[in-house]
């Protein structure tokens, strides 16, 4: 159930409650004073620490401990006892972090639900924290193509309200990034940035870890609900929450307020709430797994965040900053992308977009070379073989057709790619392929090749031909 580590000068007290705590299923270590009770913390942290104020021939007391451990270890609740205990100590011990204090001789069953309730309150707070960690570094808006511009113009039109804001997009494309970035310039920027995934939560446990919850044992435990007081509680892949949920969740932006579990007492709350999915909501409410009503009022303002395939251009720009990032966080080589491995990123498929491009510049630079530049042959999936070296491997369809049937297919997709790579710029794709703007425009022509705006972007489709 736990590691609780009992600091008192008096064997009999430090033995007897390592008994009791057996009994309910607890391991316990022991300490004398504080020298033994420092190296035990040292050798392993512990769940939760018991201690005595009053430590004879010890060289820090019950306090001095406290504020020590409170410094470098925060998470780990402390639970004061003494025989000499008065009000002014409960006060001093409780300032300095203790999460309570029983004054000798105790009640066993008093300390047993004290220890259980400071026992479950710091899971809820490592869970918590673990919710609100969940990519949770902030992260900097990254890009310069006009897709990426005509996103960070939307988002700034509503970092100075309160309406709240539907990201919608792939996953991997940086939803969080951009809640983050509202947060960030935002009236409620000193505030808490609270994240909840339904994804990581256990349905029967998600209303308990959003609500809270209050019983005569366990007293007080507050939620995610009320730690966003203040700030913005940011809903990501709000599509994987539980039915029963949505239904209590709407119930709360309609009131702004709500009970704990186990409560009755109305909470009332002070939050902005930004969403993110990547799925199509329309289809989900048609399909009875999403509450039409909730999404009317999550999606007051829906901002669309591109696919990395529609923002091509910004590749090298972002695999530059992950990998200044990767060596300010982890020391990995401090290295450039060649030219051929710009192009190579700029025509690869991401499915995992932004967050697939980052994984594969640090395996890169874990993987690779100390120095010098990243060739395009250090790329996943671009490792050479003798027998393939000067060749291109033919795709099994590829192979299969006529010679101008396969010519003008590979023209096509070849085409697409690298206007697709520019942000649809045509002097730029042309100038690279080696053709003048009005041949490529009447081979774009033959190939049924038309660019259009999509999300501020130029884009390269196949055009629709009508039979």
């Amino acid at each position: 159930m736990g590691d609780i580590l009992i600091v008192d000068d008096e064997r009999d007290i430090r033995e007897l409650i390592s008994d009791i705590l057996k009994d309910e299923g607890y391991t316990t270590r022991m300490a004398g004073g504080s020298d033994e009770c420092m190296a035990e913390i040292a050798k392993e942290l512990p769940a939760l620490m018991i201690l005595d104020i009053w430590l004879k021939d010890s060289q820090m007391d019950g306090i001095d401990i406290l504020k020590a451990t409170k410094r470098d270890h925060p998470g780990v609740p402390i639970i004061i006892i003494s025989g000499h205990g008065n009000v002014e100590i409960a006060v001093a011990a409780i300032k300095q972090g203790a999460y309570d204090f029983i004054e000798k001789p105790f009640n066993i069953d008093q300390l047993t639900v004290v220890i259980g309730r400071a026992m479950e309150t710091s899971r809820l707070r490592r869970e918590n924290s673990e919710l609100k960690r969940r990519d949770g570094t902030v992260s900097e808006m990254i890009g310069s193509s006009s897709a990426f511009k005509s996103l960070k113009v939307n988002l700034d039109k509503v970092t100075k309200s309160n309406g709240r804001v539907m990201l919608t997009g792939p996953a991997g494309s940086g939803k969080e990034v951009a809640a983050r970035y509202i947060h960030a310039h935002s009236n409620r920027a000193d505030a808490p940035f609270i994240t909840v995934s339904s994804a990581t939560v256990e349905p029967d446990r998600m209303e308990e870890v959003l609500f809270g919850r209050e019983s005569t044992e366990r007293g007080v435990e507050p939620g995610l609900l009320e730690q966003a007081d203040g700030g913005i509680l940011f809903f990501d892949e709000v599509a994987d929450m539980p039915l029963g949920t949505q239904s209590k969740i709407l119930r709360v932006l309609v009131d702004q307020s709500f009970a704990r579990v186990g409560g009755s007492e109305k909470i009332k709350v002070d939050m902005r709430v930004i969403s993110s999915t990547n799925r199509d909501l329309a289809q989900e409410i048609k399909l009875g797994r999403f509450r039409q009503e909730l999404f009317h009022r999550l999606a007051v303002v829906p901002i669309a965040v591109p696919s990395l395939d529609e923002r091509r251009e910004d590749i090298p720009e972002l695999a530059d900053y992950f990998i200044t990032a990767f060596n300010k966080t982890q020391g990995l080589p401090l290295r450039q992308l060649s030219d051929e491995a710009i192009a190579l990123l700029q025509t690869m498929l991401w499915p995992g977009n932004v967050r697939q491009l980052k994984n594969v510049i640090e395996r890169v630079l874990i993987l690779g070379a100390d120095k010098g530049d990243i060739a395009a042959s250090e790329l996943p999936g671009m490792e050479p073989t003798p027998e393939e070296d000067g060749r291109v491997v033919l795709s099994g369809s590829l192979a299969t057709l006529p010679l101008r049937e396969a010519r003008e297919l590979f023209e096509r997709e070849y085409l697409l790619t690298q206007i697709n790579r520019f942000g649809g710029n045509i002097s730029r794709t042309a100038t690279f392929v080696g053709m003048e703007r009005s041949a490529l425009h009447r081979k774009l022509k033959s190939l049924n090749v038309v660019t259009s705006n999509k999300l501020g972007n130029r884009v390269a489709h196949i055009e629709d031909i009508e039979v």
